[in-house]
């Protein structure tokens, strides 16, 4: 059961519908959602019950949800949620945009940033994407530049008025890292850190969340819930592919999941191709396959560098790829009625 107070209830009011929960063996767990304070408990409770805390002072409305997916369900919000990034001068993911992500896997330098951005920038993207502290299979490769390269992504920000969204992966670098960026990206390793979700949901900053490489949707949506149980409805899910018996892709990337998690939760869906194929000539077609199944948008590695990139250059699209897909793409988009998705303060970093 979902008991959405009014945003005008008072502290005494919101309380009493916790009690009344209680005395009827629930209990309750505060959450927010905009500006609603949500009592969600484990139980359903009875129709009885449903009836009497709705007609509470305070009280806007009761949802009730069988199962462990909730405050992510349709059930709960029927229409689309839509992500706004960056303030008011950022970008909106969700609805009829179709938001395409870019940038290099980790950051490695001024020099690399400013370079790469400059074509992700004048390609069309509308947030930059690159990994300041990265989670790695092998404790002897690149593990990112850490707080340094927190600041070379603020740096770009400043210049091109680009968003941006960086990994974090440890419960006590949530709050720097969200001084720094525009939105949290939770790997596909550390879906099921649920320490990490329950820092990043309190963190007041958007969150990605990638599917875990071996994670079913189910998995994936109840990851999405421990962050939305913390009070953080700006989140948005990202199929990156997940593993199988085939070596002839890095990842085996699942559409299906994608149109499935549509219909099964109100929250936005991205599609990774570079992480999820591994090899850049697959990303376009995967790409185009993304907008046409009905993601909300695409995270795709670039890098003018791909030959001395510190981590996972083989899959990186390069200046050239990278403006031929964004040509290919908005055809694609419009033809389902989407739109490619542009910074509002583009034009005015730029001048």
């Amino acid at each position: 059961m979902i008991v959405v107070m009014s945003p005008q209830a008072t502290t005494e009011q919101t309380e009493l519908a916790s009690a009344l929960l209680r005395d009827h063996g629930l209990t309750p767990v505060p959450a927010k959602a905009a500006d609603s304070t949500l009592l969600v408990s484990e139980g359903s409770g009875t129709p009885e019950l449903a009836a009497s805390v709705e007609h509470s002072a305070g009280v806007e409305r009761v949802v009730v949800i069988p199962g462990s997916q909730r405050l992510t369900s349709r059930g709960f919000r029927p229409h689309d949620t839509r992500v706004t990034i960056g303030g008011q001068d950022g970008v909106t993911v969700g609805g009829t945009g179709f938001l395409v992500i870019a940038g290099p896997c980790a950051v490695e330098s001024p020099q690399q940033m400013t370079t790469v951005v400059d074509v992700v920038a004048d390609g069309g993207a509308g947030m930059l994407r690159g990994g300041a502290f990265k989670p790695r299979t092998s404790p002897y490769s690149f593990q990112g530049l850490g707080v340094a390269g927190l600041a070379l992504l603020a740096e770009q920000r400043s210049r091109t008025g680009l968003p941006v969204v960086t990994e974090v992966v440890a419960p006590s670098d949530v709050e720097r890292v969200a001084e720094e960026s525009d939105m949290l990206q939770i790997g596909t390793r550390n879906m099921q850190n649920f320490d990490l979700l329950r820092e990043a949901g309190a963190s007041g900053r958007p969150v990605l969340l990638k599917r875990g490489m071996a994670a079913t949707i189910e998995e994936w949506l109840l990851a999405a819930e421990y962050l939305m149980q913390m009070g953080n409805g700006d989140v948005v899910l990202c199929e990156r592919g997940i593993r199988s018996f085939d070596r002839n892709t890095r990842f085996t990337l699942d559409l299906s999941a994608v149109a499935e998690a549509k219909r099964l939760t109100h929250l936005p869906v991205l599609v990774d191709p570079s992480h999820s194929t591994g090899q850049p000539h697959l990303v376009g077609p995967m790409s185009l396959a993304a907008a046409a199944c009905g993601a909300d948008g695409l995270l795709i590695d670039v890098h003018t560098n791909a030959r001395s990139a510190l981590c996972d250059g083989a899959q990186a699209l390069d200046a050239a790829q990278f403006t031929d897909l964004m040509d290919r793409l908005g055809p694609v988009a419009e033809a389902v009625g989407r739109t490619l998705v542009q910074p509002r303060s583009r034009s005015l970093a730029q001048v």
